[in-house]
């Protein structure tokens, strides 16, 4: 499915928020920052849920450098909803510290760290630092009022082509007497179907999410669902951490040909218990992304450490909980 960026009030309201906030001196965000790492230092062990997470986004070592990063004053003001999402948490650290980033899909690991939207699951991605970028987008999640029993036992699927494994899903199962699957409109003839908004797709109890240049959008919202979300392992993950998604406990797991799609929604069918733990589950951990002070601080403490690894800021007293082990 071809998701705008929130409904125009949001675009508007967002890019209100972010010009405001751009025009604000650095010293009110500097103090903002002071406040809250003075009360994370006061009782580190309280938020150990957000350090955790700021280690899964940011594995960066001590001993780095910046050389050739730009400084945060000089973020160039291009894919705009990157530029205000980085920009609205790095002025908390001065116009003058350095950044490396790169907006954009980004599906290879920079040979510097960077801070990045996305990046491989697992391997060697120290060097991509993820942080909350283009979230407008990623993390529109609408109220599902519609209960799992309601819906239509069918799985839908909609989307722009993308990737080989969208192709392989469309041609296996475009035809499908039950299951609603399909490109968006303009695609290839016979591949396209009639366009689905979220709402229609949550008519459904089975959603399906395939990978697209990086991550699938359509993930956050159908966790947040009272949907099931199918799909095969992600090979790529954003600040949702579709790495920590288990199969089975998150989502229902999905052969990458999709073969499995029939007998995967049978099971589902037949055994609705799992279903709903599956369900509840997926809200459990689409819940820590909707909490804004938390986000917030999340995003500083990931900016703190790469700025004490690349050595431009001392560590606070908090610091060696960006090392502990998970």
């Amino acid at each position: 499915m071809q998701l705008s960026l929130g409904r125009p009030k949001d675009r508007i309201a967002y890019y209100l928020a972010g010009i405001m906030r751009d025009a604000l001196p650095y010293r009110v965000f500097e103090a903002r920052r002071r406040r809250l790492f003075a009360r994370l230092a006061e009782r580190p062990e309280n938020a150990a849920d957000l350090f955790s997470r700021v280690r899964y986004y940011n594995k960066m070592s001590p001993g780095g450098d910046a050389e050739g990063a730009i400084p945060i004053r000089s973020i160039p003001l291009k894919h705009s909803y990157y530029y205000y999402d980085l920009k609205g948490d790095a002025k908390h650290f001065g116009p003058h510290r350095r950044l490396r980033h790169r907006f954009g899909d980004v599906i290879r690991v920079p040979p510097e760290p960077t801070i990045v939207k996305s990046r491989p699951v697992g391997g060697d991605n120290a060097n991509s630092v993820v942080m909350k970028l283009d979230r407008l987008r990623h993390f529109f999640m609408p109220r599902d009022d519609r209960g799992f029993d309601d819906k239509q036992p069918f799985a839908v699927w909609r989307g722009s082509i993308g990737n080989p494994a969208r192709m392989r899903l469309v041609e296996r199962f475009v035809d499908h007497p039950r299951h609603d699957i399909g490109f968006s409109a303009g695609s290839p003839p016979g591949l396209a179907k009639a366009r689905l908004s979220i709402r229609d797709h949550l008519a459904f109890r089975y959603v399906i999410s395939v990978e697209g240049n990086d991550v699938a959008t359509n993930l956050k919202w159908i966790m947040a669902s009272n949907s099931v979300c199918l799909m095969p392992r992600p090979r790529f993950e954003t600040w949702f951490m579709e790495g920590r998604l288990v199969p089975g406990v998150h989502y229902v797991e999905l052969q990458d040909d999709f073969a499995d799609l029939e007998e995967k929604v049978a099971f589902c069918e037949a055994n609705p218990e799992q279903v709903m733990a599956i369900v509840a589950n997926a809200q459990r951990h689409v819940y820590q992304f909707t909490r804004p002070d938390c986000e917030s601080q999340v995003s500083l403490l990931v900016l703190q450490k790469y700025l004490e690894c690349t050595g431009q800021i001392d560590p606070e007293p908090f610091s060696s909980m960006f090392y502990d082990a998970d």
